[in-house]
């Protein structure tokens, strides 16, 4: 059974910033279609991964077209959650409740985030929060 995981939008900014680490090597196994793991969003954290890579893409020079096809493709092929309960204010950081969200309502095993602090309180949950290095290793 592949691990079921969120993805915080700071992987994504890292990705885009850099193609020699380990956000960018995650994405590119998604890109590839690796079986091992699933990728679970909501409506909501897609929007914000919008958001904040469009108004971000001029610091790392990706047009808006190549934007709006990585995230075409992430919603044609990530697995879809409804939301319907909110946990907030759960976390340290009000912004990070949505992933929490989506975690929850997908029965996620990890939350992947640059930021392990923000999401200290998630393991209470069961859900096991990692850096796209440690996640990597998993795989």
């Amino acid at each position: 059974m592949p691990a079921q995981a969120v993805i915080d939008t700071n992987v994504l900014v890292a990705a885009a910033r850099s193609n020699a680490g380990a956000s960018f090597e995650l994405l590119r196994l998604f890109a590839a279609g690796d079986t091992r793991w699933e990728w679970n969003i909501s409506t909501a954290l897609l929007l914000e991964y919008e958001a904040v890579l469009k108004r971000e893409q001029h610091r790392f020079g990706r047009s808006l077209e190549v934007i709006d096809r990585f995230l075409d493709d992430i919603a044609a092929r990530a697995n879809r959650n409804a939301v319907f309960y909110l946990m907030r204010p759960f976390l340290s950081d009000p912004d990070d409740e949505l992933i929490l969200e989506v975690a929850l309502a997908s029965g996620s095993d990890y939350i992947v985030t640059h930021n392990r602090d923000d999401f200290r309180d998630a393991e209470r949950f069961g859900l096991r929060v990692l850096t796209p290095v440690e996640f990597l290793r998993i795989l």
